[in-house]
């Protein structure tokens, strides 16, 4: 298992923010054919962040502007999209996964952790739950 780099923590007050494109799409990456010779999909966010963001932040903010991924139980699923060098393409790497409502082990890898650099993008799979989610019944103490 590759081991993870820290990254140093940013003042946000004083640290300008990066501009950051989001491509999302439900229940699959896009194909990598969807970015050749300078496309890009059609449903794109622009999120001004930082290097420090997590994969959870940046899930909450797609939720903001994405009432369908509200769901408690829906999956984002990251990869980093980078453009290789001398060639007129890109490769796509998993950089994690988080869920609505749960926490995981991949809530706080940050964009800096990941190898991200500046110009890459960040490609969303999006699966929500088919049905609805089932909470076990709290005990009552009486």
């Amino acid at each position: 298992m590759a081991e993870k780099k820290e990254t140093a923590q940013i003042d946000r007050e004083k640290v300008c923010p990066m501009l950051l494109r989001v491509f999302y799409q439900y229940n699959r990456h896009h194909r990598m054919d969807e970015f050749a010779r300078g496309k890009h999909p059609p449903n794109e966010l622009k999120i001004y962040t930082w290097m420090d963001a997590t994969l959870k932040e940046l899930s909450s903010l797609i939720k903001e502007v994405n009432p369908d991924a509200r769901k408690r139980g829906t999956y984002f699923d990251f990869s980093l999209v980078t453009p290789m060098p001398n060639r007129p393409m890109y490769r796509m790497k998993d950089i994690g996964t988080t869920c609505a409502g749960v926490r995981g082990t991949d809530d706080n890898n940050t964009l800096g952790s990941q190898e991200f650099i500046i110009g890459d993008c960040i490609d969303v799979a999006i699966s929500i739950p088919a049905g609805p989610i089932t909470m076990r019944p709290r005990a009552r103490n009486w």
